[in-house]
């Protein structure tokens, strides 16, 4: 899995090319919950290229909302694909995350 970083309006944009699984969940889990620590403490995490995310992957993306609410921030996710989204929803992982439809109406979100 490759991680994109970028920033805009003092937001963390983290975009995930290819499979959060067990072999690449440790490597977003560096790259994300020290955000929090930062000045930057809001998140959009960028699903737009990932292609497969397991039970490690939804644990890493649990911590890091954890995270978020213990230190006041906020993570939003984006660009989810159809079956990234179903499996959020079986996990009942909706309800805890911001989910948008795209990069903008993430930004958006946090502009509130």
């Amino acid at each position: 899995m490759e991680i994109k970083q970028q920033q805009k309006k003092n937001v963390e944009i983290l975009s995930l090319v290819g499979r959060l699984d067990a072999n690449t969940a440790g490597i977003l889990e560096k790259k994300l919950i020290p955000l929090f620590d930062s000045y930057s403490r809001d998140v959009v995490i960028d699903f737009s290229e990932l292609d497969y995310i397991s039970s490690a992957g939804l644990r890493i993306l649990l911590l890091a909302a954890k995270t978020a609410r213990n230190k006041e921030g906020s993570i939003v996710l984006c660009s989810m694909q159809d079956f990234i989204r179903e499996i959020f929803e079986i996990a009942g992982f909706m309800p805890v995350f911001k989910i948008t439809n795209t990069l903008e109406e993430a930004l958006q979100e946090l502009e509130k």
